[in-house]
């Protein structure tokens, strides 16, 4: 199973409409990655959902500094993932967090990667981060346990210019796609930071086989 988690400005009215970018949106980005798995195999086995379980924050707010919409977001997905574990215990889940989404993503791993990790965090066995922020982690080893971590940014991703700090809670921490950060880099192509799931680009086919599991596909960056 594959787990898109959105960033900043996603509601419910965005969950699922966004005219000529329906890739932009969860729902479309879920169907994306969904129909690139079967263009891969007519079988992929992968189920994709679009989970918008917390309030976003709006791009332009004091919200998107600090990760108090994400530790809230945090607690309602790790109660997805039991969720999930429990319907399916074989299930193996990917996350692929957009933006802010990784910011959720990493606050949910920094509580799952703990010493008696849960068995739902452990069948999570790979976090994605795409146009982020940071994650409030310092290395990609903190967050991912078991699970392999990796990140990438398009090279007209905005994001880029965003400063990666953390002081007195006020910013999220290191640029995941720094080498210092240590994720696995993977081609995000020339995208801006709502291109990652776009039929055709090499970040939608790279974010795919990161959801099938299939690391030995991935190009890295």
């Amino acid at each position: 199973m594959a787990v898109v988690v959105p960033g900043a400005d996603t509601t419910l009215t965005t969950f699922d409409d966004r005219p000529g970018k329906p890739w932009s949106t969860p729902g479309g980005g879920a169907r994306a990655v969904y129909a690139q798995a079967g263009s891969v195999s007519p079988r992929p086995g992968l189920a994709v959902v679009a989970w918008l379980g917390y309030a976003a924050p709006k791009t332009f707010s004091s919200d998107v500094l600090t990760d108090e919409r994400a530790a809230q977001g945090a607690v309602e997905l790790r109660k997805f993932l039991r969720g999930v574990h429990r319907a399916n215990p074989g299930a193996q889940v990917s996350l692929l967090c957009h933006s802010y989404g990784s910011v959720v993503c990493g606050r949910t791993a920094l509580a799952g990667a703990k010493p008696g990790a849960s068995a739902a965090w452990r069948a999570v066995t790979d976090i994605a981060l795409f146009g982020s922020p940071g994650t409030t982690a310092w290395s990609a080893a903190r967050l991912g346990g078991s699970a392999r971590v990796w990140a990438g940014r398009g090279a007209a991703d905005w994001m880029e210019d965003v400063p990666h700090v953390r002081i007195f809670g006020l910013g999220l921490g290191p640029d995941p796609v720094s080498r210092g950060f240590g994720a696995r880099i993977f081609d995000a192509g020339a995208g801006g930071h709502s291109d990652y799931l776009a039929p055709g680009s090499p970040s939608l086919r790279n974010l795919t086989s990161i959801a099938l599991g299939e690391a030995a596909q991935v190009t890295r960056g």
